[in-house]
């Protein structure tokens, strides 16, 4: 069974390039425009890995995370944050979560390979 990764990103370019190269890696993405259809679809099937952007409306990626480890206690998900944003480090000390970490855009196929690699088998 193919691991699915679930690609949260508005910017629909930055999406197809994500299809291209997680399913270059053997992995399948379920790729969603904005975080309020990502939870809808995290509560109907639990991805494997959540990759998820920032800033993006009518949610933002914190306020997504916040309800997915609130609302819906999925605090074993591993999500990692995608984003062009570096000031991203003292949130993410904040946080506290083991669950957790960052990609900076933009990423290369072998970063997010290596990525990837650290939480899925």
């Amino acid at each position: 069974m193919k691991h699915k990764i679930l690609v949260v990103e508005d910017d629909q370019p930055i999406l197809d390039l994500m299809d291209i190269l997680i399913r270059k890696l053997g992995y399948e993405p379920i790729l969603i425009a904005n975080g309020i259809k990502a939870l809808e679809q995290v509560k109907k099937e639990a991805p494997s890995l959540i990759l998820l952007d920032i800033m993006m409306t009518p949610i933002s990626g914190w306020e997504f995370l916040e309800r997915l480890r609130g609302e819906l206690g999925m605090r074993e998900i591993p999500v990692v944050l995608f984003t062009a944003s570096p000031l991203i480090g003292e949130k993410m000390l904040q946080l506290k979560d083991p669950h957790l970490s960052v990609l900076i855009k933009p990423v290369s196929f072998s970063e997010l390979k290596t990525r990837l690699a650290q939480y899925l088998p």
